[in-house]
């Protein structure tokens, strides 16, 4: 039996605040006018105090799971791809694992900045084709509004938050993801990077004060970059699934920078109506972009059973990457299944919750003891 890997739900969630470019201009030197002409970008949300990555990836990935019916317990697999994880460790996805009540899932997070939900997508299908599982939630989450410089026109300006998710699962029709590119060129590491925070660069009054935990970017190098690779990539990936440009009903691009999705359309010889758009209201929200700019996609109607997408993006390390995929309607009916999902994420919250207390009192009663 040959297995393939389809997408079977989708859900996306964003912050409610909302930053635009008016908003902006109180605080640094910048004009609607200027960032529009060069970003496309109008405004983009903002997590609040109680919001980071990891709530808005539940939150997201919660939303796939309803829109399928599959219960989260019945997953295999949940992959965070984030820039902005929760922690250095744990996990960002062991915790949305936790907070899911995904009992008997494996959870890791990838790194490959704004092409990390590709390569995410990516390991999950070809999981799910070698029979290694046969259901996985990917999500691709963000909070870069932590990292940006807000002194630094030329940064933050760009980045906004937000997560979106897929549900992946084994089925014997033919469709799903068809093929993957995953490339990198680490000697343009230095190029988009956030300095300190690791190994290399630890904490310290000097990177604090020189703001190296926050993001720097040489903007027109990497802007040469991905209007080079994005086209490259989407041509190599639908050549990789056996089709043609003109079988592709829709390319979603990461959503970075319009003029850099302009330069792509160019360089493939496609109208821009046969691009997803929706960077003026979210900003570059790196790994979270593509997905929430199919679940966008979805529910205008822009993608209907049947139709061929390309989903192309590049980021940090340097890293590009772009899937094909058909997609084939497989949704479950919610209705019950919805129910039986709310009712199993309350109980898997009140587990959790009571693990934590029984591991505090078992903590204090051992301390207790070995005091005595």
């Amino acid at each position: 039996m040959t297995r393939y890997a389809h997408i079977t739900g989708w859900g996306m969630a964003v912050p409610e605040a909302i930053l635009t470019n008016a908003d902006l201009e109180k605080m640094v030197e910048t004009s609607d006018e200027w960032i529009t002409s060069r970003t496309g970008i109008r405004e983009r949300r903002i997590a609040a105090k109680n919001e980071s990555t990891a709530t808005l990836a539940a939150k997201a990935g919660l939303r796939a799971l309803e829109s399928t019916g599959l219960l989260a317990r019945e997953l295999d697999l949940v992959i965070v791809a984030s820039a902005s994880p929760e922690h250095l460790f744990p996990a960002t996805a062991c915790l949305v694992q936790d907070a899911l009540g995904a009992t008997r899932a494996g959870a890791f997070d990838l790194s490959a900045a704004c092409s990390g939900f590709i390569y995410a997508v990516q390991m999950a299908a070809q999981s799910i084709r070698t029979g290694a599982i046969d259901s996985a939630l990917v999500i691709g989450a963000e909070t870069l509004s932590r990292l940006v410089n807000w002194e630094d026109r030329e940064t933050c300006v760009l980045f906004g938050d937000g997560a979106g998710a897929f549900v992946l699962e084994a089925r014997e029709t033919p469709g799903g993801v068809l093929s993957g590119v995953l490339r990198s060129d680490g000697s343009g590491g230095s190029l988009l990077t956030v300095p300190a925070g690791g190994s290399r660069m630890p904490a310290s009054a000097d990177t604090l004060e020189r703001n190296l935990h926050t993001i720097h970017m040489n903007g027109r190098e990497v802007f040469r970059f991905a209007t080079r690779v994005m086209a490259t990539a989407t041509r190599e990936v639908v050549a990789g699934a056996g089709l043609k440009m003109d079988d592709i009903e829709l390319v979603v691009p990461h959503q970075a920078n319009l003029r850099i999705i302009e330069a792509a359309a160019r360089g493939l010889h496609l109208p821009m109506e046969r691009f997803m758009v929706n960077i003026e209201r979210y900003g570059n929200t790196s790994s979270a972009s593509i997905p929430m700019a199919v679940c966008e996609a979805v529910e205008q109607g822009r993608v209907r059973p049947g139709d061929h997408l390309v989903l192309v993006g590049f980021g940090a390390g340097l890293t590009w990457g772009a899937l094909a995929l058909q997609w084939v309607e497989t949704r479950r009916p919610p209705g019950v299944q919805r129910s039986r999902l709310t009712l199993w994420t309350f109980l898997a919250h009140l587990r959790s919750f009571a693990l934590r207390v029984w591991r505090r009192l078992e903590g204090l009663f051992w301390g207790t003891s070995s005091e005595g």
